[in-house]
């Protein structure tokens, strides 16, 4: 279906890689790895024919469909939801009029003829809109959403909507770029569910490393200008690329003995007549070898000595009769909670259930109407949002950030943690104005960890970051010994660290006093899931 043969791809003058091949059939589930610059996008980008490699090949099947979900959304005009979702306000009449130029040009034989005649038909179809609605249902839209205009929604709300119309035209093969970055849990296993059981093959980039696992079955990672292929899911892959490390090490060492016996003897026995023929045996035999090079250990979770903050009161924060609205759009009425001291707790529910919102409340930065709010004793709050730049001095670096936060740090300790929150060398020099969105929320995210608070909560913690970086942050958080409350839809940071659930839905917080699978079993949501699939 998809062949991708000998590539080789520079950009900027460095070598992504080369010598890159992969085959994709039907039916086959792909993860493609790698740390963040090593060419993930770039491939994607060669495989929809955006990008020319320098060298090689892409071959496609002539009557393959492919359909793409990028990191970001397209802009949207006055089109609703289900417009959005059925393609009737945007991909139609683009392929329509694409398919109008390839006719004038006499481009019919042409796979892009053939590929954009398909996804036509695909939204064509008399029941497209039963199916963008059953989609749309299972990704978290209400059956009010479906005639809002789509610009009225968040971003997030806008790539599901483009993410249900990929589902509808059922591509033969589908390139997703971390698709479950605006996804709710239960719209993630949902998600989950439907890619499991999907007709067509699956190219997927993807920091989380719970949902690959549930679904590819084979995992391709870019490392040192190579595309290394591993069968099984993203667990099966670190084993097996460990023991991989294993062996060339073992290889490498072997040969290095090897060479070293064989130049010993030369050097030894060069100058001594009767042996000087076998002496320049051993260095020829030395120069015909294919050398091992000595490989590069695989990228580990950094690990690092989180300080402990003081000890809190047993009650961490208390809330008591809450109400609180936005204009008409009443969130809680009455909501009692209690947080308890050395609490890891999660909140989960549906987006625009009220989750961001009480945990603004948790953190005191917004006004209730009315209730209240209580301290425990020797509280010290952390609030760590996704858009938290204003604490930031515009005038430092951003390793000067760290230090002043930390002032007992050293600076290799600092240069260290940042490198692991993926800034490296000049990168810590930059002043922290310049700095993007994602990379202010790392800088964030770091200065709590190296003098964190008693109550620490945290909104989407894992957003702009990948999987080894997470890895670091679980780590360093399970040896966190303070009170944990947090918003996350990754299932793996999840299940590492929540010893507590709260289910907010409709105004309304139940506790689940275990871990997320205690929560799953309580609740059925791996069933509603499942129905929900059922039913598109």
């Amino acid at each position: 279906m998809l062949t991708i043969r000998d590539l080789k791809m520079s950009l900027g003058g460095r070598t992504l890689f080369e010598n890159a091949s992969l085959q994709v059939n039907y039916g086959d589930r792909v993860a493609l790895v790698g740390p963040n610059g090593a060419g993930k996008s770039t491939l994607f980008s060669i495989v929809l024919r955006e990008l020319e490699p320098d060298t090689g090949a892409v071959e496609r099947d002539a009557w393959t469909m492919v359909g793409y979900l990028p990191q970001e959304g397209e802009a949207v005009g006055a089109e609703t939801v289900l417009e959005v979702a059925t393609g009737r306000a945007g991909e139609l009449p683009k392929l329509e009029q694409l398919l109008k130029d390839l006719e004038a040009s006499g481009s019919v034989s042409t796979p892009a003829y053939m590929e954009a005649h398909a996804k036509h038909d695909a939204l064509n179809d008399p029941q497209v809109e039963a199916k963008a609605k059953k989609m749309l249902a299972g990704l978290g839209f209400r059956e009010g959403d479906f005639s809002r205009p789509a610009k009225d929604m968040s971003g997030g709300w806008i790539m599901r909507a483009h993410l249900a119309r990929l589902l509808v035209m059922e591509p033969d093969i589908l390139l997703l770029d971390e698709p479950t970055n605006h996804l709710d849990l239960l719209s993630l296993l949902w998600l989950q569910n439907y890619l499991r059981n999907y007709s067509g093959a699956l190219l997927m980039i993807s920091h989380d490393r719970q949902f690959m696992d549930e679904i590819v079955t084979q995992v391709h990672e870019i490392a040192e200008k190579r595309l290394i292929a591993y069968t099984g899911n993203y667990s099966d892959f670190l084993r097996q690329r460990e023991e991989r490390y294993e062996q060339q090490l073992a290889a490498h060492k072997n040969q290095q003995k090897e060479i070293q016996a064989l130049q010993e003897f030369a050097d030894r026995f060069r100058a001594v007549p009767s042996k000087s023929s076998q002496a320049m045996s051993k260095l020829k035999q030395i120069e015909r070898m294919e050398k091992i090079e000595k490989p590069i250990p695989p990228r580990k979770p950094f690990r690092f000595q989180i300080p402990q903050p003081p000890r809190g009161g047993q009650r961490a924060v208390t809330l008591e009769g809450i109400h609180m609205a936005y204009g008409t759009n009443k969130v809680y009425s009455g909501l009692d909670l209690v947080i308890e001291r050395g609490e890891r707790t999660v909140l989960v529910g549906p987006n625009g259930a009220g989750k961001s919102t009480l945990l603004k409340i948790l953190a005191g930065v917004i006004d209730f109407q009315k209730g209240e709010r209580k301290l425990g004793h020797n509280a010290k709050i952390g609030y760590y949002s996704q858009h938290r730049s204003g604490t930031l001095d515009p005038n430092k670096t951003v390793l000067d950030e760290v230090l002043t936060i930390a002032p007992n740090l050293r600076e290799d300790e600092a240069r260290a943690i940042l490198g692991s929150f993926l800034f490296r060398k000049e990168e810590i020099y930059k002043l922290t104005e310049v700095l993007s969105g994602g990379e202010k929320s790392r800088l964030n995210l770091i200065k709590f960890l190296v003098d964190p608070p008693n109550l620490l909560l945290m909104d989407e913690p894992t957003t702009h970051l990948d999987i080894h970086t997470v890895e670091s942050l679980t780590l360093a958080l399970e040896r966190y010994e303070g009170t944990l409350v947090f918003i996350s839809h990754d299932v793996h940071f999840i299940r590492k660290l929540a010893t507590k659930v709260l289910h907010v839905n409709a105004g309304l917080v139940f506790p689940y006093a275990g871990g997320y699978d205690y929560f799953l079993e309580k609740t059925g949501a791996m069933s509603d899931a499942r129905a929900a699939l059922t039913a598109a």
